[in-house]
């Protein structure tokens, strides 16, 4: 199935696994990779000298296109597209609107740039800087999200910038894909499925629990960085709900403490952090901390199956998912689904 996506990256299947902190690792892209479909290494949770053995151990084990998702606001972002540049990725896709600047010097290097937006008017403004492409995600993926939904979102982004658009936020299988491809989307982006795969490294336990989620225990809660965030209801979701400012601070100083010690950040710079995800919202210092650290509390879950100490990212797709396909199988079945539900539509 050749699209503008498939065109652009040369991949064989319009799908993408998206870049998943202490989730999407070199096993998981490289499968995805091999599947078809474009993986991406998360990076924000490493360091630079383990971004570059990360990316080096994909390309070890692929010999297809991958990407690297960044933190555009991350102080060392111009030392992590280096890497970037340096070992030959094709893909470097972003969580936040990269610079102007960073985009000229992966595009004069010949990296293809693909910003992750929430808005039509960030598509709109990353297309006039030269992005190659843009990930659309509407308010039912997992992690930080906004308050549209995809369907009425993604309209609006296919129809104000003339690149490629990717759907991401609410799909899982091959009606998802054929839907997408109808309202103007070049592919799909995913998360959760991929996830809920035999080639992910999440603990068994923990894909357990988001097996079991039902669609009503996906939320959306801003107490744990202030910002609106999806994930499945947990223990830490409901303490952190309950608890009034000191205790909040009380978690936020200790989560953080963990995470400096894991990271080799100064205070100084974990704090610059947690105010650069503001994103022009008024913070508790907390809630600052707790923005700085959050990738801690993924790790509790995501690396140490702790479900009772850590977030769980998830879209709500999670509610409708019961099965750990491995990602060729995932692959496999939504291009089979989706070419199924393009022939059943009436001519």
């Amino acid at each position: 199935m050749e699209t503008p996506l498939t065109k652009l990256v040369g991949v064989r299947h319009p799908i993408v696994q998206t870049g998943m902190g202490w989730v999407a690792g070199p096993r998981l892209v490289s499968a995805a990779a091999n599947a078809g479909a474009l993986g991406i290494l998360a990076s924000a949770t490493m360091t630079p000298a383990q971004l570059r053995s990360a990316v080096r151990e994909v390309a070890s084990r692929t010999d297809e296109p991958f990407g690297v998702n960044l933190r555009a606001d991350a102080g060392d972002a111009a030392e992590r597209v280096g890497i970037i540049i340096e070992e030959g990725v094709r893909v470097a896709s972003f969580a936040l609107a990269p610079s102007r600047d960073l985009i000229a010097r992966l595009k004069d290097a010949g990296v293809i740039v693909v910003p992750s937006i929430g808005a039509r008017r960030h598509a709109e403004k990353v297309a006039a800087w030269g992005a190659d492409a843009v990930i659309v995600q509407g308010g039912e993926g997992g992690g930080h999200t906004g308050n549209v939904a995809t369907t009425v979102l993604l309209p609006q982004v296919v129809d104000a910038v003339d690149i490629p658009v990717i759907a991401a936020g609410g799909f899982f299988d091959g009606r998802g894909l054929v839907a997408a491809l109808a309202y103007g989307a070049a592919g799909i982006a995913m998360g959760t499925r991929f996830l809920l795969t035999s080639d992910s490294t999440v603990p068994q336990g923990v894909q357990a629990r988001y097996l079991e989620a039902s669609v009503k225990d996906v939320t959306v809660t801003t107490k744990v960085d202030g910002l609106p965030h999806r994930m499945l209801r947990s223990e830490l979701v409901a303490a952190l709900e309950r608890s009034g400012r000191a205790a909040a601070l009380l978690k936020a100083v200790r989560h953080a403490a963990s995470f400096k010690k894991l990271s080799g950040l100064s205070w100084a710079q974990m704090v610059t952090d947690g105010l650069a995800m503001k994103h022009g919202k008024e913070l508790t210092w907390s809630q600052v901390l707790l923005a700085a650290n959050t990738p801690m509390l993924l790790k509790a879950s995501m690396v140490d199956g702790r479900t009772d100490l850590g977030v769980m990212a998830s879209g709500q797709v999670a509610g409708l998912i019961d099965d750990l396909p491995s990602c060729a199988e995932l692959v496999d079945r939504i291009m089979t689904e989706a070419r199924s539900a393009l022939a059943a539509l009436p001519h």
